[in-house]
């Protein structure tokens, strides 16, 4: 999977240039924010792909959740943000290294929305926190299939 750090929603780039993952102990916003701009064209266009995926395996004291949310907004503090795919709350056992969320793209609807310029990742952490856990989060060139469900 090819992944840009200018797209990138979680994760940032270590000393010797390897990904490292987003750690999530309690509920937080992805470290990043992807502005599309003031002048995009509005219409379905071409499906974006993304990958959230589980780079250190998260565990907790007890039963946590996490939950990710993929928002925009209009605004860039997200005061009035749109949930466009929500993965429920994934329980801290199924967090292992490798895991990937069940979002494909973003959604094509939301190209049509006025308040679709800014976009980020918000995940809540329930019944926590974790102890550990990095995931990464991004637009991909394209994904891959092989052993995904």
């Amino acid at each position: 999977m090819i992944l840009d750090m200018q797209t990138m929603f979680s994760g940032s780039t270590a000393a010797d240039g390897s990904l490292t993952g987003q750690a999530i102990t309690v509920t937080a916003a992805s470290t990043n924010i992807l502005d599309t701009g003031v002048n995009k064209e509005k219409g379905r266009g071409t499906p974006i792909p993304l990958l959230v995926q589980v780079t250190t395996t998260f565990t907790a004291g007890g039963a946590a959740t996490l939950q990710a949310v993929l928002q925009c907004d209009g605004d860039v503090a997200f005061g009035s943000a749109n949930t466009l795919w929500d993965s429920g709350a994934i329980a801290v056992a199924t967090l292992v290294a490798g895991y990937r969320f069940l979002i494909d793209k973003i959604p094509e609807h939301v190209a049509a929305k006025a308040d679709s310029r800014y976009f980020r990742f918000n995940y809540t952490v329930a019944t926590g926190p974790m102890t550990a856990g990095n995931l990464v989060a991004g637009i991909v060139m394209g994904r891959q299939s092989i052993g995904f469900p």
